[in-house]
């Protein structure tokens, strides 16, 4: 019976049907534990201390930014209403910025010691956390996503780091469980860009949370959607699907791949949409994998990072000039990948060694990577060769 049991479980594993170790939620979290690590945070100080660059450069156009300004002053709603491309815009500009000012003060008072940035950081958490009751509209899990993704860097940094008191820290943690967690945890059947940063918020708000179930089923959903959003050859003819989208003919497929027919591997669902919501899905597959790692699981060794590696360089290639073939979107590529890349590169080519000549070329390009004002913000400080 016991042998029985073991080869059905080996058989599914090799069909892919079970879920792998690197799913499950750690026994105990790591803290700070949200796309950047206690050790990745030693890192970027020393360095910005020892005025050596990428980081002091990057540190510099940071605290130039309106981010990281003593004197912003939080704007709270209590509900927040985006509609598609915010419009309209009740609140949805005002809750991205402020979490990545959060973010953005508590890397600041991290690196520099300085009491007034952690305040600033624990002043817009606490704001939002008195008043917010509601996202609504037709973007209101994508805006969650958005939000959801800065508040609990800021927070971790924050709650772990921080010497001084945050006493209404308890009221932030319910915040994220009641009023964010909720609207991303079952995902979306949208473009691939929105689940794939509803799980990364998802994620990271779990590990604020210490929530196991809620961890484990982002992460699920996350690997689903990592699969159905970059294509590898070795899928077959076709793209994965998420099993809910019902896309279960070649011509639905083909549809929701933007009319692409031609199947290679490093494509995206939105390439041929454009390459701003590909950075998006990018962004957010490098996010959900840097935290699993963090949290002792390689999401880079498994497909997750394959997929990572090849997006990355494919788009790439394009977004530093190459033209595109006739096959390819008809010709025609909307570029605009963003500051997304960093994240990814360092891990699969400074930490795995892996050769990524295109991505680095735009990623060195590109540095010192900013903010895109939504969820990506400052990363060639936080991981811009960073060993840790």
């Amino acid at each position: 019976m016991r042998r029985t049991a073991l080869l059905a479980t080996a058989a599914a594993l090799v069909a892919g049907v079970l879920a792998w170790p690197a799913d499950g939620a750690p026994a105990t979290f790591a803290h700070p534990g949200v796309t950047v690590s206690k050790a990745q945070l030693d890192f970027t100080r020393s360095k910005v201390n020892a005025g050596a660059q990428p980081w002091t450069g990057a540190y510099d156009q940071m605290m130039g930014s309106k981010y990281a300004a003593l004197n912003r002053t939080p704007k709270p709603r209590a509900v927040v209403e985006c509609g598609s491309y915010s419009n309209p815009n009740y609140g949805c500009t005002d809750e991205r910025e402020d979490a990545i000012a959060a973010y953005t003060q508590a890397l600041a008072w991290y690196i520099t010691r300085d009491e007034r940035h952690a305040k600033k950081a624990i002043e817009l958490m606490d704001a939002w956390s008195a008043v917010i009751k509601d996202h609504t509209n037709s973007n209101a899990p994508l805006q969650t996503g958005w939000a959801g993704s800065s508040w609990p860097k800021a927070a971790e940094i924050i709650k772990y780091t921080y010497t001084g008191s945050w006493p209404n820290s308890g009221r932030f943690a319910t915040m994220l469980r009641n009023v964010y967690l909720p609207e991303i945890i079952n995902g979306s059947n949208s473009n691939g860009n929105w689940e794939l940063s509803m799980m990364e918020a998802a994620v990271g708000i779990s590990v604020f949370l210490e929530d196991k179930a809620s961890y484990d089923k982002a992460m699920a959903k996350f690997r689903t959607r990592t699969a159905a959003y970059v294509y590898l050859s070795s899928d077959g003819d076709l793209p994965k699907t998420v099993p809910s989208q019902n896309l279960d003919t070649r011509d639905k497929i083909v549809k929701y791949w933007q009319g692409q027919g031609t199947f290679v591997t490093g494509l995206t669902q939105e390439t041929c949409r454009d390459f701003t919501h590909t950075g998006y899905g990018i962004s957010a597959i490098s996010h959900v994998a840097e935290t699993g790692r963090i949290q002792g699981q390689d999401l880079y060794g498994t497909d997750v990072g394959e997929r990572l590696r090849q997006a990355l360089g494919f788009q790439a290639k394009y977004q530093l000039g190459t033209a595109a073939p006739s096959w390819l979107c008809g010709g025609s590529l909307k570029l605009g990948l963003g500051p997304v890349t960093e994240v990814g590169y360092n891990a699969l080519h400074n930490r795995l060694g892996i050769a990524m000549t295109n991505t680095q070329t735009l990623t060195e390009r590109g540095r010192p990577a900013g903010s895109n004002n939504l969820f990506v913000a400052w990363e060639t400080l936080t991981h811009g060769d960073n060993p840790n």
